[in-house]
């Protein structure tokens, strides 16, 4: 791993990594044109809209990001995305695996490894990172709302259901700020918004009432 200040990444993409810097294009879509908010009393089903949005949330500040951008942390304290990525996908595997039968931190979890030596590679990462995301998946979908009230147990406290839930739904959103920030650093001019841009409310909100845009 290497660390590059992220004053330089401001200058553009080019003038770092030589000619059209390698980004992923997969997950590039206009922040208008994500997913869309459904109307929904439902905890369960508005709590995987949500993990479905912060999931593509990174995935597309991460396909901004050239590979090498990737590794780089701009501190000796600080994490690069790689890390950040492979903490979330070990706590995933952690959390959810047999989510409702056995303790969310689990006996073979060892945290303090998720913030080092992360896969080297772009694939190798997002493979890491769907597998995380699709065990939180396999545990969540089956669910019914009356699954809510069970107890499970996080370290060996007793959580709800519900609680559980909401315990990830308020850490892994902080984590994709994290990214989103980084990758954003090192976009530099080259940034498409992930959100409504600076200066275009006023356009965001017509498209709104138009039902052209939606606000998940």
């Amino acid at each position: 791993m290497f660390s590059v200040p992220v004053s330089l990444y401001s200058i553009g993409q080019e003038r770092i990594f030589g000619g059209s810097a390698q980004t992923d294009t997969r997950f590039r879509q206009p922040y208008d044109k994500c997913m869309a908010l459904k109307f929904t009393t439902s905890c369960l089903e508005d709590s995987l809209s949500l993990f479905r949005y912060y999931k593509a949330l990174a995935e597309r500040a991460i396909g901004q990001v050239p590979d090498p951008a990737l590794f780089s942390s701009p501190g000796q304290e600080s994490n690069s995305i790689a890390v950040i990525v492979k903490h979330m996908a070990g706590n995933m595997r952690s959390r959810w695996t047999d989510f409702l039968t056995t303790d969310g931190e689990k006996p073979d979890r060892n945290r303090d490894t998720e913030f080092v030596d992360p896969p080297e590679t772009r694939e190798a990462l997002l493979e890491m990172w769907e597998q995380g995301w699709n065990t939180l998946f396999a545990a969540l979908e089956p669910l019914s709302e009356e699954d809510l009230a069970r107890t499970v147990t996080i370290r060996g406290e007793a959580h709800s259901v519900l609680q559980a839930i909401n315990r990830q739904l308020s850490h892994y959103p902080y984590h994709v700020g994290q990214i989103v920030l980084l990758a954003k650093q090192y976009s530099g001019e080259h940034w498409i918004a992930l959100t409504v841009p600076k200066n275009k409310s006023s356009d965001f909100n017509r498209k709104v009432a138009a039902g052209e845009a939606s606000q998940r």
